[in-house]
């Protein structure tokens, strides 16, 4: 098996498992790919933003820039890699439903583009800093549309429902409007929702467009302001089994470009400045996790354990979500995947899995194990549970590797103990 020309076998025994491996020609193969997107339904009137939070590193933050893309955080420490990484304030998107005081602060600080202010609280203390700096700060507003996208309830964010957001029907998203154009140091730009994420349909991207313009409608009607920007938001699926009904990148774009057009026709509003944030779909299927085979176990008429040198504290979205991945043995690769296995992790929980009941080629200790499309909210939401050093991430390009992360190492675990 082989990666953007890289043999994996090789890969592996030269930086070790568990190992991350990232196709850069993948990643962008997919950045161009809605980069163009933008051309074709809107004349380059918008761009694609590059949610972070799918995979944060200096390295992605550096090629989804020089794609063309703006970058989306969620945190100081996702603002702050940026940052490191030389993507200019007026480039990014600070999103999060609790942003505090010096995280506010180091977005002033540096010019962040675009704060998302999530409720009206934080609108508040938005305006307080900027005071106290002098400063006047570029915003929009996080709508909770009300629409309830088809995906896991942890990964649904559009419904009532929410933690995130300024509601719709009830009124609040209207009176934060209302109260972001009296603050002196807030200057309201545009809007945001985002309703989800792994979406496999078109139509709850549509009606979330339909539903936000008819609020920048009401507020050009009732308060003669016209905003310079929709931010519809990410949540694009990807494959992570064969059988998933994938569709792709581009329908998208159009199916929601047409219904733009239409409404903005109809409400009688100029074409506002189009944004997306796709994340999972730009790094998820551009990453693939090697590990080493160790112990199997066959329990007679119950199941076969394989069991490898990684697990839960460097692919959680298992036992967080029952995420679905394909498995294989890239040793073997070129074999029938005919045996029925348990990927189990080394973690001291028995829910630490990878994925059960799955077919891979028949498996022994030695092997190495690839789980595919596992780019995206892998190595963001790695953890040290027992102890265990986070790997290295290595990007691959035209059969070249080179390490953008470090793999912990036993001392990296103790360097904050006191």
């Amino acid at each position: 098996m082989a990666i953007s020309g890289c043999d994996t076998i090789d890969l592996a025994k030269k930086y070790g498992t568990p190992l991350y491996v990232m196709s850069e020609d993948e990643i962008r193969r997919v950045c161009g790919s809605y980069v163009a997107s933008f051309q074709k339904f809107y004349h380059g009137n918008g761009r694609p933003i590059y949610a972070s939070k799918a995979f944060c590193c200096k390295e992605m933050c550096r090629i989804v820039l020089s794609e063309g893309l703006d970058l989306e955080v969620v945190s100081g420490g996702e603002l702050f890699t940026a940052l490191q990484a030389g993507v200019p304030g007026q480039n990014i998107h600070f999103q999060g439903n609790n942003k505090t005081i010096p995280e506010l602060e180091l977005a002033v600080d540096n010019n962040v583009g675009d704060i998302v202010v999530d409720n009206l609280s934080e609108l508040e203390k938005l305006e307080r800093v900027a005071a106290c700096k002098g400063k006047v700060v570029h915003i929009s507003l996080r709508i909770k549309p009300g629409i309830d996208a088809h995906t896991h309830e942890f990964i649904r964010t559009g419904q009532i429902d929410s933690k995130f957001g300024l509601d719709l029907a009830s009124g609040e998203a209207f009176c934060a409007v209302k109260r972001a154009l009296e603050l002196e140091h807030i200057k309201l730009m545009g809007l945001h929702c985002h309703i989800g994420s792994q979406i496999m349909e078109k139509e709850p991207f549509v009606h979330a467009a339909e539903v936000m313009l008819g609020l920048m409608s009401q507020i050009k009607t009732e308060l003669g302001v016209t905003l310079d920007f929709l931010n519809l938001g990410g949540g694009f699926g990807i494959h992570y089994k064969e059988t998933d009904d994938f569709i792709p990148y581009i329908e998208y774009m159009e199916a929601v470009s047409i219904k733009i057009h239409e409404k903005c026709t109809e409400l009688q509003l100029d074409l506002p400045k189009i944004f997306i944030e796709p994340g999972r779909s730009v790094a998820g299927e551009a990453g693939i996790t090697l590990y080493t085979v160790g112990g199997i176990r066959e329990i007679p008429d119950v199941r076969s354990y394989v069991a490898i040198d990684g697990g839960m504290f460097e692919n959680p979205r298992y036992a967080l979500y029952q995420s679905d991945y394909t498995c294989l043995i890239a040793n073997k690769a070129n074999q029938p995947a005919g045996y029925t296995a348990t990927v189990a992790g080394k973690c001291c929980e028995s829910g630490d899995l990878i994925q059960e009941h799955t077919k891979i080629q028949t498996p022994e200790e030695g092997d190495i194990l690839a789980v595919l499309s596992t780019g995206a909210y892998n190595y963001s939401m790695a953890s040290n549970y027992n102890r265990n050093p986070r790997p290295a991430c290595v990007m691959v390009r035209n059969g070249e590797g080179r390490v953008i992360i470090r793999g912990e190492t036993y001392q990296d675990l103790i360097r904050n103990d006191l």
